[in-house]
C-alpha cells in the first residue's frame, strides 16, 4: 500500500495533467455557449497553475491552443497578446529544435544516413548534403552546421591519416575521438536563426502544405546542381574512382569504421528519443495535412469553417506543449512611416519589364544584399519593399516575395554572410577564395532554380497569373 500511495505522489503532476480536463468538461457540455467554454479554459488553466504540475510559463500559453480549438477566438487575435501568429510558429519550431538537438536525434540521423551511403567520394559528399538540408529544414542553419562539420571533419582526418601514415593511424587508434564531442552552441542561439527558413504568412495564401510544395522542388534541384557543381569543381568526372567501382581501400575502411563507432557510442533509441521522434513526425503530418489546398484539411472541417481558428502556430504550440508533459523516461509590429509605400511607388517603372525578368533581378539583388547582413534583416527589409511595387505595377505580390524570401537564404560566398559559413571557414581548411569561387555559382543556380520553379509550378500553385483581389489596395479606403 505505501508503494502504490508513493507511486501516485511521484505521478500526481500527470494525473492532474490528464484527468483535470475530465473534471470540468461537463460545463462546457452542459452550457454550449462561448463564455462557458472560455471558462473552461480559465479554470483549467487555474488549477494548473496552482497545483504546478505544469511550468508556469508553459500553463500561460495554453490559451494559443485551447481559444482556437474550442472556437472561442481566432488564433491571430490570441497570439496577438502574446507575439505575432507568425512568431508563435517560430517559438513553436524554435522548441522542437531544442529538443530533437538535446536528445542527439539529429546526430542519430545524420550518422544512420551516411552509413547507408558509404564513404566513397561523390557518395560521401552526396550523404552530407542529403543529411544537412534535410536537418537544416527543421532545425536552424547554424545548429546543424555545427552539428555536421564535425563529423565531417573526423571522416576526412581519418582518411588523411590512413593514407599518410599507417603507424600514426595505430597509436590514434586508442584514443576516443574528440571531434564528435559537440559543444553545446545550437540549444541557446538566438530566435532569428531558427526563422530563418520560415516563411511569412499572407492571409493563409502561404501555408507549411503550400510553402514546402513550392520550395521542396527547388531545394531537390539545387541541391542536385550544386552536388554536380562541387563534384567537378573538386573531384572531377571520375567516375570508377568516385563512385567505388571495385573494392574499398583501407582508408574507405578506417572511415566507415569511424562512423559506425560513433554511431554505436549512441547506444540504443532511448524513450526521449522516441517520443520526440513521434512527436515530431505527428508535427509535420498535422502541418501537412492542415489545409494542404488539393483539398480540405482537418482544420477546415473540424474548426475552421467560420474562421481562421486554427493555424500551423496553434499546432505548433500544442505539440510542442507535449515536451513538457511526457517524461523523459518512464520509471514503473509593423512599420507605418510610409516609406515602403513610398519605394514601392518608386518602383512604378518596372511595369515595362516583363515579370520574368523583374522577379530575376530583384532575386540577383536581394542574394547580394544577403551575403552581408543577415536573412532576417534582409526579407525584413525588402519584403514590405517588395509587396508595394507589387501592388502599385499590378503584379501578384507573391511572385516577387517568394523567391526573393528564398534567394535571402543563398549566402554562399563569404564568412561573415552567414553562421554556418563562418563555422565552416573557422576549421582553416578553407580560403576566402575558396568560398567565393564555389559560393558564386552555387548562388547562380540556386537563384536561377528559383526562378525556374515561380515560373513553373509556383505559378500553378498559387495562381500566380492574375492579381489577387486580397492585394488590391483599392480595396482599402483612405482618409481625405
Amino acid at each position: 500500500m505505501a508503494l502504490a500511495l508513493r507511486w501516485l505522489w511521484v505521478n500526481r503532476n500527470y494525473f492532474i495533467i490528464f484527468i483535470t480536463p475530465f473534471l470540468i468538461l461537463p460545463l462546457p457540455l452542459v452550457i454550449p455557449t462561448p463564455e462557458a467554454r472560455c471558462g473552461f479554459a480559465i479554470i483549467l488553466m487555474a488549477l494548473y497553475w496552482c497545483t504546478e504540475c505544469m511550468p508556469l510559463a508553459v500553463t500561460a500559453l495554453l490559451p494559443v491552443i485551447l481559444f482556437p480549438l474550442m472556437g472561442i477566438m481566432e488564433s491571430g487575435k490570441v497570439c496577438v497578446e502574446y507575439l505575432k501568429d507568425t512568431n508563435m510558429l517560430f517559438i513553436g519550431g524554435l522548441l522542437v529544435a531544442i529538443a530533437v538537438e538535446h536528445w542527439n536525434l539529429h546526430k542519430r540521423i545524420a550518422l544512420s544516413v551516411l552509413l547507408v551511403v558509404g564513404v566513397r567520394p561523390a557518395l560521401l559528399m552526396m550523404g552530407f548534403m542529403i543529411v544537412t538540408a534535410f536537418l537544416s529544414m527543421w532545425i536552424s542553419n547554424t545548429a546543424t552546421t555545427a552539428m555536421m562539420l564535425p563529423i565531417s571533419q573526423a571522416v576526412l582526418e581519418q582518411l588523411s591519416a590512413t593514407e599518410a601514415d599507417a603507424d600514426e593511424k595505430e597509436i590514434r587508434g586508442g584514443r576516443d575521438n574528440q571531434a564528435f564531442e559537440l559543444a553545446e552552441v545550437s540549444i541557446k542561439q538566438p530566435i532569428d536563426n531558427i526563422t530563418e527558413d520560415k516563411p511569412n504568412k499572407n492571409n493563409d495564401v502561404i501555408n507549411f502544405a503550400s510553402w514546402f510544395g513550392f520550395a521542396f522542388p527547388n531545394m531537390v534541384l539545387m541541391l542536385a546542381l550544386s552536388w554536380f557543381w562541387l563534384q567537378f569543381m573538386y573531384l572531377g568526372f571520375n567516375f570508377k574512382k568516385s563512385f567505388g567501382c571495385g573494392s574499398k581501400n583501407e582508408g574507405d575502411k578506417d572511415a566507415y569504421r569511424v562512423m559506425k563507432n560513433e554511431y554505436k557510442k549512441l547506444g540504443k533509441m532511448s524513450f526521449a528519443e522516441v517520443a520526440v521522434l513521434v512527436i515530431f513526425v505527428i508535427l509535420v503530418i498535422l502541418w501537412f495535412t492542415r489545409e494542404p489546398g488539393f483539398m480540405p484539411g482537418w482544420a477546415t472541417e473540424l474548426f475552421n469553417q467560420d474562421g481562421q481558428y486554427v493555424t500551423d502556430g496553434t499546432v505548433a504550440i500544442f505539440m510542442s506543449t507535449l515536451f513538457f508533459v511526457i517524461p523523459s523516461q518512464l520509471n514503473c509590429s509593423c512599420l507605418v512611416s510610409g516609406l515602403s509605400k513610398w519605394l514601392g511607388e518608386s518602383l512604378a517603372p518596372l511595369k515595362s519589364i516583363p515579370p520574368f525578368a523583374i522577379s530575376l533581378i530583384l532575386c540577383f539583388l536581394v542574394g547580394t544584399f544577403t551575403e552581408c547582413s543577415s536573412n532576417t534583416a534582409t526579407t525584413t527589409l525588402f519584403l514590405p519593399i517588395l509587396a508595394s511595387m507589387a501592388t502599385t505595377i499590378g503584379l501578384h505580390p507573391l511572385y516577387v516575395m517568394l523567391p526573393c524570401t528564398i534567394s535571402a537564404s543563398l549566402a554562399f560566398m563569404l564568412p561573415v554572410a552567414t553562421p554556418p559559413n563562418a563555422i565552416a571557414f573557422s576549421y582553416g581548411n578553407l580560403k576566402v577564395l575558396d568560398m567565393a569561387k564555389a559560393g558564386f555559382m552555387l548562388n547562380i543556380i540556386g537563384i536561377l532554380s528559383i526562378n525556374l520553379g515561380i515560373n513553373t509550378w509556383g505559378k500553378a500553385m498559387f495562381n500566380l497569373g492574375t492579381f489577387p483581389s486580397w492585394a488590391n489596395a483599392t480595396n482599402v479606403t483612405s482618409t481625405p
